[in-house]
């Protein structure tokens, strides 16, 4: 009785009663035929619990456990003109959370608003913003009197999701009413075209979407309780241009679903067994096209469903018609019977806007085709508009700040787009390059602009050119050069393998690294290629945003968010930075097993890093963590295999052994370098160090001889000595242990040392409190001398020709490392690492 989740974990006195609720709703579930695996519908800042469209919505007070603190003001209305969830609000003052225990995989989130007179709080006035760990939904965000109910489907690639509502300034937040909802990982997925144009969309599935329309041609209105997965559908009358040009048709009980085709799920038959069609009367020669416009946020591409089921035709092959989308054809000659062969089949198309969208208007059409002999006829079922997240991970254009009476919150700061100035630059910079004539050179021996090599195969399948056409991420050169003063070196913040790293500043203010690609460098357009390729596919707050690139005059650059606090591996030694505490340690290994874990989990492919390392983990103005570099990534093995097979590639000490002796990659490579990483974080010294004994050379081997021992505190960093609670660290160690099992198959996935990390914390925490409480330090680890060197300016070195040294940083007060000889170093059996000429 999966249906159960979303109310049993609620527990308390009320138990007996949420599981009469939930049975019922158990039942309701068995007669709509999809059964959700979760299911919490939350009527907030209510006392009790209501009956909307046949589901029961729990008071957020027995739920008690899903408010962070503060938990919020209850708020209830005098009037009864709208449905029972609307009558009560909980009212935030401050950033506050509700986090749901959730399965992995797609969900809808809905929230409902509706404000109401309340006698302290002016709901209408209220100004807010909503996020998830990984995308926003809502910025600066306010509500006029009357019912706003906002959908978003979701793929969670975690066990918990958590919502987070801000205030913006001084003012207030407040909901009425939450749904998190599984639905079925199928409904949306694929890589779409694009509408009107060649290629298609490349990871969709890391994409959070926003139903903007869901229209039911033809029909009546559908509402909740007549659709498997509770949704709305509107009439279409409102967006009709000419609605003499249509007639309606209903044959609802003619629908059928192919197997392998549309489900219930994707739409009910009241949606298929209805449809508008051309209103041709007998003149065979009508030329006319029937019309809709949507309205739509500027900024943003849309993800358009077509649902169609030939619910008119009198045999098959009967019907043929055009789509267009914004007046460009998206398919000529369309016959529904080509592809399900059976009339009044339910059948989808899906598209992606070429771009964001420049209009506030969306228009889709249906028109006669021009075949001989074809009678002039064109229809359409249903149609589902979803505006796709920017590459910030935002769904509003507004601008996403915590509220200045608290602190800022762990989701982090995510600037609002940005469009004015840097999008005229954008489109200047796309003019510009499709006119430029450019020389088609060897890119194996010169740097050569990316746009030139638009047939070169990425590595995911697709080409350079599909990947890249979006000309939101091109910046022009000049633009770049603006931002660095024409690459000051006064601006310098670090130099890695690739190139220079320089501090920027775009027109409209946002700070940028900008990475200039060195064109004597061994790295080249295979790293600059892939960097673009993986950043443009997702978003997380874990993983550094690519803001843009530049590849104009045989430059390659690349134009990241700015990290203030740089890289990790700064905070740890060689810096002289002030040391970090035990739990801000945690909270960054936290964050970059989150960012680590989505790349393997959070596309429809894996994604392995391949270059793992605390030079490549980012801080920001909060020391929230970051994955960064991405230029050595690979996309993971197929569903049917085990491994991907490819040259070694990885940075020197934290490379995996069996991925080294076996040449076979898989995410528990991404697992070891981690490991590595966390004992540098515990230890905070270099992870080769050539100038110790021969059994502290290696950093990972001599912590692993003494986790082994039982005695880790022996290694530890001498500024955590007496401040580590033991459960914590013995909990930290055994994770550390078990990423660096000799085999891929002993190690844990990233999501269960995520896990283990977010335990350690919380043994911490409590450690701590137990210990203010107690007023007594005998608890804390860590009171034995160290048994290594202090660490000033050790870098850490990479596998390549001769070993060359490779930094990723984008933070301030980096210099360029050195890498010792190692040739004369004996090295243990696990770190033997031959020096390979593709590799780093």
């Amino acid at each position: 009785m999966s249906c159960l989740k979303g109310f049993v974990k609620m527990g308390g006195e009320n138990f007996g009663f949420l599981i009469w609720v939930s049975s019922i709703t158990f039942l309701l579930c068995l007669c709509h035929g999809y059964v959700p695996v979760d299911n919490y519908l939350i009527n907030c800042g209510s006392p009790n619990n209501v009956t909307v469209t046949g589901r029961v919505f729990i008071s957020d007070n027995l739920a008690s456990n899903l408010l962070a603190t503060p938990s919020g003001i209850l708020a209830a209305s005098n009037h009864n003109s709208v449905s029972d969830i609307y009558q009560t609000a909980r009212i935030f003052t401050g950033t506050s959370k509700y986090s749901f225990s959730v399965a992995r995989g797609r969900h809808w989130l809905r929230l409902h608003f509706s404000p109401f007179h309340h006698q302290t709080f002016q709901m209408e006035s209220a100004k807010f913003s909503v996020s998830s760990q990984t995308h926003v939904f809502l910025s600066d965000f306010t509500v006029k009197p009357r019912v706003v109910t906002k959908e978003y489907y979701l793929n969670v690639a975690t066990d918990h999701l958590e919502l987070t509502f801000t205030p913006s300034g001084n003012s207030f937040a407040f909901v009425n009413a939450l749904e998190v909802v599984s639905v079925p990982d199928t409904l949306i997925s694929g890589d779409p075209p694009f509408a009107g144009s060649h290629g298609t969309f490349q990871g969709l599935s890391s994409q959070a979407l926003e139903t903007v329309h869901r229209v039911n041609m033809g029909g009546p209105r559908v509402t909740p309780d007549s659709d498997t997965l509770s949704r709305t559908w509107e009439t279409d009358s409102e967006f009709l241009v000419e609605k003499n040009l249509v007639k309606n048709v209903s044959k609802i009980p003619s629908v059928d679903y192919v197997t392998g085709y549309a489900t219930e799920e994707t739409a009910p038959k009241s949606v298929y067994g209805t449809c508008n069609e051309m209103n041709s009367g007998a003149n065979p020669s009508s030329r006319f096209n029937v019309t809709w416009e949507f309205e739509v946020e500027t900024g943003f591409q849309y993800f358009l469903r077509f649902h169609f089921c030939d619910v008119v035709s009198k045999s098959l092959n009967q019907l043929f018609f055009d789509l267009y989308v914004d007046s460009m054809m998206v398919v000529r000659d369309l016959d529904l019977s080509t592809y399900v062969n059976k009339l009044a089949a339910a059948y989808t198309m899906d598209y992606v806007t070429v771009s964001p969208k420049q209009s506030e208007i969306i228009r889709v059409s249906i028109g006669p085709s021009r075949l001989q002999g074809v009678y002039p006829n064109a229809i359409l079922n249903g149609l589902e508009i979803m505006k796709m997240n920017n590459s910030k991970g935002q769904l509003s254009k507004g601008t996403f700040l915590t509220s200045g009476s608290t602190k800022k919150n762990n989701v982090g700061v995510i600037i609002g787009a940005t469009v004015g100035s840097l999008l005229a630059l954008v489109l200047l910079g796309g003019f510009f390059l499709i006119f430029k004539k450019r020389r088609r050179v060897n890119h194996s021996k010169t740097w050569t602009p990316l746009s030139t090599k638009g047939a070169a195969s990425g590595s995911s399948g697709t080409t350079v050119a599909s990947i890249t056409s979006n000309s939101s991420y091109r910046i022009p050169l000049a633009a770049v050069k603006e931002a660095t003063n024409s690459f000051d070196e006064n601006r310098s913040i670090g130099v890695g393998g690739f190139g220079r790293v320089y501090k920027g500043v775009l027109q409209d203010g946002t700070q940028v690294a900008v990475k200039r690609g060195n064109p004597k460098s061994q790295q080249g357009f295979a790293e600059f290629k892939t960097e673009i390729e993986m950043l443009s596919q997702f978003r997380h707050r874990h993983l550094v945003s690519l803001i843009g690139y530049c590849d104009e005059s045989k430059e390659m650059i690349l134009v990241y968010e700015y990290m203030k606090n740089g890289t990790l591996k700064s905070h740890l030694y060689g810096s002289g930075l002030p040391s970090l505490t035990w739990k801000q340690r945690l909270e960054i290994c936290i964050g970059s097993a989150r960012g680590l874990h989505y790349l393997h989990t959070g596309d429809s492919k894996s994604v392995i890093h391949r270059d793992v390392k605390s030079a490549n983990i980012l801080l920001d103005e909060n020391l929230m963590a970051k994955v960064a570099d991405f230029g050595l990534s690979k996309t993971g093995p197929e569903i049917d295999q085990t491994h991907v097979s490819t040259a070694v590639k990885g940075s020197f000490g934290y490379l995996d052994p069996e991925y080294f002796r076996r040449q076979q990659l898989t995410e528990k490579s991404d697992v070891y370098s981690f490991g590595v990483v966390m004992f540098e974080v515990l230890c905070a010294r270099p992870v080769i160090d050539p100038t110790l004994p021969r059994e502290m050379v290696n950093l990972a081997e001599w912590a692993m001889k003494w986790q082994k021992k039982g005695q880790l505190e022996h290694v530890i960093d001498q500024s955590l000595r007496g401040k580590i609670v033991p459960d914590s660290l013995r909990k930290f160690g055994e994770t550390g242990e078990k990423c660096l099992a000799d085999y891929g198959v002993d190690r844990p996935s990233m999501g269960d040392v995520l896990w283990n990390l977010e335990y350690a914390l919380q043994l911490q925490e409590a450690g701590v409190d137990c210990d203010q409480e107690d007023d007594n330090s005998t608890n804390m680890i860590g009171e034995l001398p160290l048994r290594f060197n202090d660490y000033n300016s050790r870098g850490d070195t990479s596998v390549n020709v001769g070993v060359v040294a490779r930094e990723g940083r984008f933070g301030e007060g980096e210099e360029e490392s050195c890498v010792d000889d190692l040739s004369g170093v004996s090295m243990s059996k696990v770190f033997s690492q031959l020096v390979k000429s593709e590799g780093r």
